[in-house]
């Protein structure tokens, strides 16, 4: 596989009251909403979010996955872990094989997103045809089913007649629905085996957010300024938290999302200025409240 991840992003961007620009990233691979006039996005956005943020959560990262077979060291779990370079990837493409993510209680789903992976590509000749860059006749069909239960099942999604190529397909649900378990179902996959990098489910918990960080401090390297050791009490009720920093407490237009540790080691900071720092818990139901904005010289 190659070593470089190549992923387009585009992000709210801007100039405050100051003249300084802006571009708000925090989230920035979750659901957002297009500007729109009734969207006012002159602004970075409230405690670090931006206007056009849904506020939909992740509501599988690590949680429990049932899947009908594994290749080798695909390993299921690696559809939920939020590493790009990581993958499930079942023994065939044949039509039924599935992966199932279990979200933990019931909770209100708005969105999902299935990023595909490559695993034993070959293409026929008869696909060989190029327009625009890409192969002509590659196209991705699945059914994806929501339930409560883990029994009685319903459609969520029926791509199973679908004739486009949609390697990291996004739906947003026309209208939200509680369910606990998602199933992504195989009907034809464009080459290659069944495999699956990022099961995503965006939505809301139906639960408390989770508590607000203690114990966060900065500490910063006296020889290179540039650097500096970040570190934090885990919180039980949290699998993420985003870091804010920037060079003016009322600027902290810089946010770094760290999952599953509780420390992090930042070098990216200019060694002739002093900066700024806070940081928020983050669960399937939101994010807590910002901890207090501490000075690092």
């Amino acid at each position: 596989k190659n070593t470089f991840e190549r992923r387009l992003g585009v992000w709210p961007t801007g100039f405050d009251k100051d003249a300084n620009m802006f571009c708000n990233t925090t989230f920035g691979d979750y659901p957002h909403y297009i500007p729109a006039k009734e969207i006012d996005g002159s602004n970075y956005g409230n405690n670090g979010k931006s206007p056009y943020f849904t506020g939909w959560m992740l509501l599988n990262y690590n949680k429990p996955v049932q899947v009908s077979s594994t290749l080798g060291g695909y390993h299921a779990n690696n559809a939920v872990d939020e590493l790009a370079k990581t993958y499930w990837s079942a023994t065939s493409a044949k039509k039924g094989e599935f992966i199932q993510t279990d979200l933990g209680n019931i909770s209100t789903v708005h969105a999902v997103q299935i990023n595909y992976a490559d695993q034993d590509i070959s293409f026929p000749k008869e696909m060989d045809s190029i327009f625009l860059g890409k192969s002509l006749g590659l196209f991705h069909q699945y059914i994806m089913y929501y339930s409560v239960d883990g029994k009685k099942w319903n459609v969520l999604v029926d791509k199973s007649s679908n004739k486009k190529d949609v390697p990291h397909d996004y739906v947003e649900l026309e209208k939200p629905v509680q369910a606990r378990f998602i199933k992504l179902e195989n009907i034809k996959m464009p080459a290659g085996k069944f495999a699956i990098s990022g099961l995503r489910v965006f939505g809301n918990g139906n639960g408390a957010k989770p508590k607000p960080v203690e114990g966060f401090i900065v500490l910063r390297t006296e020889k290179d300024k540039r650097s500096a050791f970040i570190k934090w009490r885990p919180e039980d009720d949290a699998f993420a938290y985003n870091i804010y920093y920037g060079t003016h407490p009322d600027k902290l237009y810089t946010s770094i999302m760290i999952h599953g540790n509780n420390e992090y080691w930042m070098k990216a900071m200019d060694s002739q200025k002093a900066y700024y720092y806070c940081i928020e818990s983050i669960n399937e139901n939101g994010t807590s409240e910002r901890t207090k904005i501490i000075k690092v010289d």
